[in-house]
């Protein structure tokens, strides 16, 4: 992991975080949406300087491993991603707001970790990316 480098400051801060759908709905099966949430994706590294280094769904929740500038704290990244996403994913499949009755994608909450490349960093992105292939993996419910 390299040293990255903003207005008057350097830094190396990687998290991971999951967020899961609401009601744990399977809503993240279709190709076309998990295609448009890793476009949504690009999208937010460009306008906020975010640097995705992997990134994983299964069904119902999603995990990404990413880069940001201190600037922003690891609760503000979350919300940023999950309101932007909601609101761009409602935008393009109107019909998702009739199976999530509250009218929200993501449910409270979720999980962050801090990585690092001295504390496994290469074990999570492997993790993220391996998303949806083992019945037997490790469940939110878990952590």
């Amino acid at each position: 992991m390299e040293v990255e480098r903003a207005s008057h400051c350097t830094y190396r801060i990687r998290y991971h975080m999951v967020m899961c759908v609401k009601y744990r709905k399977k809503m993240l099966l279709e190709r076309s949406r998990i295609e448009f949430l890793k476009e949504i994706m690009q999208g937010l590294a460009l306008r906020y300087y975010f640097k995705f280094e992997a990134i994983g769904i299964d069904e119902d929740h999603f995990h990404v491993v990413l880069g940001a500038a201190p600037r922003y704290s690891p609760s503000e990244i979350m919300s940023i991603i999950k309101s932007w996403s909601a609101r761009l994913i409602f935008k393009e499949y109107p019909y998702i707001k009739e199976e999530l009755w509250g009218g929200e994608f993501w449910s409270d909450g979720g999980h962050i970790d801090t990585v690092s490349e001295f504390g496994g960093l290469d074990r999570i992105k492997k993790y993220v990316k391996e998303q949806g292939r083992d019945d037997n993996q490790l469940k939110l419910s878990e952590f």
